[in-house]
């Protein structure tokens, strides 16, 4: 039930449909004060939700800073959340998705010796439709050994199918590995918050590893202050969702 209703929160709090439903509302309220206030409101959020500057800073000021190789201690393992890849036919190979950052920085990891295993958590991330072949944590240990790194350094967790979950079985499993004393979180920048909170929450001590950075670096550029941009519309409804992920968790005690 509640992945259900988080997918369903999601797609309530997509910039899109709030301005398809101001649209409809600025043109078909039968209120003609009304119908004016909508067009100044929808307005304001279309200038708001399109501007590349703006959204970026929010993303900047939610995303965990990245951290220097340099700066980061050996780890035991480093931990790999997965929810990168699209499970589609046909299944004769892995498909990326966006965030696929997460993946090759953990390889990148484990080439440097920052990290000696891999735990990849992950089953399903599917609503509905049919069951996958593989589990998500399946698929990228295919592109891990396609890397080279050993089966040995490999170890899976794939029955989870959100963050919570990601911090409870991984727990689960590491107990049964002695000599897995330090960790360190892979996952994307702007998830960081609410992944860290869920694996301190179980008594798992982690070491964040932000990837997959959606923010972009500042510029001076006119295309950046004034110019309406798609993809400003995609890092509101990225940042939306997870600020309000991060607040369902923190309601219910996942982190």
């Amino acid at each position: 039930m509640f992945f259900l209703l988080s997918k369903l929160l999601a797609v309530a709090l997509l910039p899109a449909v709030w301005l398809v439903l101001l649209a409809a509302a600025a043109v078909f309220d039968w209120r003609p004060g009304w119908r004016r206030r909508w067009r100044y409101v929808l307005l304001v959020l279309v200038l708001v939700s399109t501007n590349l500057a703006l959204a970026n800073e929010a993303m900047r000021a939610w995303e965990l800073p990245a951290v220097r190789l340099s700066q980061l201690p050996t780890h035991d393992a480093g931990v790999l959340l997965t929810g990168i890849t699209n499970q589609r036919e046909p299944n004769d190979r892995v498909y990326l998705a966006t965030g696929a950052d997460r993946l090759m920085h953990t390889i990148w990891l484990y080439r440097a010796g920052k990290i000696k295993r891999i735990i990849i958590t992950g089953g399903s991330g599917r609503l509905r439709g049919p069951v996958a072949s593989r589990s998500e944590a399946q698929e990228l240990a295919v592109l891990l050994r396609l890397a080279k790194v050993p089966t040995s350094a490999i170890l899976l967790e794939n029955q989870s199918h959100n963050t919570r979950e990601n911090a409870l079985f991984t727990r689960q499993l590491v107990a049964r590995y002695p000599d897995i004393k330090s960790l360190t979180l892979i996952t994307s920048a702007f998830h960081q918050r609410r992944a860290l909170g869920c694996f301190q929450q179980v008594g798992l001590n982690v070491t964040p590893f932000p990837a997959d950075f959606r923010s972009v670096d500042r510029s001076i550029g006119l295309d950046y202050w004034l110019i309406p941009s798609v993809d400003a519309l995609e890092l509101w409804t990225q940042l939306l969702h997870e600020i309000s992920g991060y607040l369902t968790y923190k309601l219910l005690g996942y982190c």
